[in-house]
């Protein structure tokens, strides 16, 4: 299967005879980046807002997850975790929704714009992880430091950071860097797009950096 970045907390999950998804289209007017031009039958949006939200991006959609549930579409089965992420105040609580693509047995968790670390039993809840899409940069969502904690509590074998500062990006976020020490990592080199196998998937846990595509 193969995930591409579109900036922000967007991807697009393509996988040969299955449902293309489209996780947390953005409202490039909000969060910057190129407006998005994609195709897919299935939009995942985390929480309700502009830079999450903006399904009307996406052409030919037959269904739209908003929140918690089991699903099977096309071939794919989506468990959707709620995380009832607590903010400074209780009126800044975002319900958060991560959902987890399971692609023939390949199973991809976009983690949303999670803000604190996940309940044990939450992470249960997800299952194995083979990819984890991770919010990095702060700015509302998990930073750095909290990042690499939810990834030793997940363990997958790859890890995708998004929701960081780019060149492209509006909102007021942290650089990748910060991350990418706290993981112990130099500099990684970014790539067009993650291209995933069973047995292409590593032992231990590897980060990879995407650029993001003009949508």
């Amino acid at each position: 299967m193969e995930i591409t970045w579109y900036g922000h907390s967007c991807f697009r999950l393509t996988e040969r005879n299955y449902v293309t998804v489209v996780t947390d289209p953005f409202d490039s007017k909000t969060v910057g980046y190129d407006p998005l031009k994609l195709k897919a039958e299935i939009v995942t949006i985390s929480h309700d807002a502009p830079g999450h939200n903006n399904s009307d991006a996406v052409k030919g959609t037959t269904h739209v997850l908003t929140g918690p549930g089991e699903f099977e579409i096309g071939g794919v089965f989506i468990t959707a975790v709620q995380t009832d992420s607590a903010g400074r105040k209780a009126k800044d609580n975002v319900r958060n929704t991560i959902y987890v693509f399971d692609y023939d047995g390949i199973t991809v968790a976009h983690l949303g714009d999670l803000q604190k670390i996940p309940t044990q039993s939450e992470i249960e809840l997800l299952g194995t992880v083979n990819v984890a899409l991770v919010p990095v940069g702060g700015g509302g969502s998990l930073n750095a430091a909290k990042a690499a904690e939810v990834v030793s509590m997940l363990e997958p074998n790859l890890v995708v950071p998004m929701h960081y500062h780019t060149p492209d990006s509006k909102i007021k976020l942290e650089e990748i860097n910060k991350f990418i020490k706290e993981m112990g990592l130099s500099k990684q080199e970014a790539q067009p797009s993650l291209k995933v196998s069973r047995s292409g998937l590593p032992d231990e846990t590897h980060v990879v950096v995407l650029d993001y595509q003009k949508g």
